[in-house]
């Protein structure tokens, strides 16, 4: 028992060592982090040297809500989800949706919007299709419906209430909404989720 008081000592120097949550690090910044690949018009694309999209718009909504500057990294499909999942970045809006073997690798915000799997694929070009790849293993069936939802590193309970209260501010004021009407219209088969 003689080690008990010696062990509380050392407790105070190990907490340092603990893992710090990723909503600390992206206040202590002060900017969140955002991977995209910035060539699927119109959820995000790069037009004379600047950012566009639906999905660029959104990332920066939920900046200002977490009350932190948007820092868009523009990345290529090999890096987008291996830097979430390294803390390079502290999410992903990419189009993704969530599958299986994703949720075992990472912790997800609830989806922000519905589209057809076939009608992300069409825009696509042959070598950028991670959202296909991510539905299943093979092509997705003809009509599918996905959600896409935000990546970001798993076991950051208050970080994920924070991004889940900043997008549920989004679409209960209709934000998210005219977002989906600027760049989709509305009769595009893609749907904010309530």
């Amino acid at each position: 028992m003689r080690f008990l008081p010696g062990l509380i000592c050392l407790l105070p120097l190990l907490s340092p060592l603990a893992h710090a949550e990723l909503i600390d690090d992206v206040n202590d910044r002060g900017e969140l982090r955002i991977a995209i690949e910035a060539n699927t018009p119109p959820f995000n694309f790069k037009k004379d040297d600047k950012l566009e999209g639906f999905e660029v718009e959104l990332g920066q909504m939920l900046a200002n809500e977490l009350d932190v500057r948007a820092d868009f990294v523009v990345t290529d499909t090999n890096d987008l989800l291996t830097g979430v999942e390294s803390g390079k970045y502290d999410i992903a809006i990419n189009h993704i949706t969530q599958t299986s073997a994703l949720k075992e690798r990472f912790d997800f915000s609830e989806p922000y919007i519905q589209t057809n799997a076939q009608l992300i694929a069409q825009k696509e070009e042959p070598r950028s299709i991670l959202l296909v790849q991510s539905l299943t293993e093979e092509k997705p069936k003809a009509n599918a419906n996905v959600n896409l939802a935000i990546p970001f590193q798993k076991g950051n309970p208050a970080f994920h209430a924070s991004l889940e209260g900043a997008l549920q501010r989004i679409k209960a004021d209709g934000r998210l909404q005219k977002l989906e009407e600027k760049w989709f219209g509305a009769e595009s088969g893609v749907a904010a989720k309530p």
